[in-house]
């Protein structure tokens, strides 16, 4: 049986998360035209003022609106400000691609997500460099918002000449990926930071997004959802549906593919 959302107010909340992620690419900006520090967490991840005033934008809004959801959002968790697991709640990387963001690339991204029984069912992804905000509801569909207007996206089968596949920038070196372009005979593979490869296999110019090596849930929820809505996938490695509320919030490897 196709998984669908239960709930039926998932476009308000749809119409949420969308204007709180353009919100906060918005703060994301400004912070950024005025040059942002970066600091290292104890995770020896980065994070800039960005990522912190997003976030606060963010949680305020989530909880004003929705306060019968738990939000789990990355800065605060790493402040160790963690609610756990629900059956139905929030995830947010207020910035997606710190390390992007610091080094002057365009390729980070705000993601907010709702999870219910352990899925993606609602993702807004927002790209502020690319002024691109992307939307889907699982089992209703997927959009695209930039200068052009709002349209609708649905993800694509492999084209004739092989797939283009998306890999992470910082894994660029990776055999696995190198091995992984070859088996599928991929046309060109594109390195890229942030939520960035998953919104191009939903709008149907790329293929596949295979991710070997650590991701948190927040990474991932938004625009998985965005992927299911627009006629994709998001798999583990044994190809079951990638799945949340995980132990520490960690994913497996996983591989993002258009439409079969």
């Amino acid at each position: 049986m196709a998984f669908a959302p239960c709930p039926s107010d998932t476009s308000a909340l749809l119409a949420l998360a969308e204007r709180l992620a353009r919100d906060a690419a918005r703060v994301v900006m400004a912070v950024r035209s005025c040059g942002a520090a970066v600091e290292t967490k104890a995770d020896a991840t980065p994070v800039t003022e960005a990522d912190r005033a997003a976030e606060r934008l963010i949680l305020a809004g989530l909880r004003a609106a929705t306060p019968e959801i738990p939000v789990v959002a990355e800065e605060a968790v790493a402040e160790g400000r963690d609610p756990g697991p629900a059956s139905r709640f929030w995830l947010v990387d207020p910035l997606d691609g710190t390390r992007e963001f610091a080094a002057g690339r365009p390729e980070f991204a705000v993601n907010i997500g709702l999870v219910e029984a352990g899925r993606p069912v609602v993702g807004a992804v927002a790209l502020p460099a690319f002024g691109e905000v992307f939307g889907g509801i699982v089992g209703v569909g997927a959009w695209k918002e930039d200068a052009s207007g709002r349209r609708p996206i649905a993800a694509r089968r492999v084209p004739a000449a092989g797939p283009v596949v998306f890999a992470s920038r910082h894994h660029g070196d990776d055999q696995r990926i190198v091995a992984f372009a070859e088996a599928h005979r991929a046309a060109r593979v594109v390195h890229a930071g942030s939520a960035l490869k998953f919104c191009r296999v939903a709008e149907g110019v790329a293929d596949l997004y295979p991710r070997f090596g650590a991701t948190m849930e927040w990474d991932t929820a938004a625009p998985q959802a965005i992927v299911e809505a627009a006629g994709g996938s998001v798999t583990t490695a044994g190809g079951a549906p990638l799945r949340y509320g995980k132990p520490g919030w960690r994913n497996p490897d996983f591989l993002c593919r258009g439409r079969e």
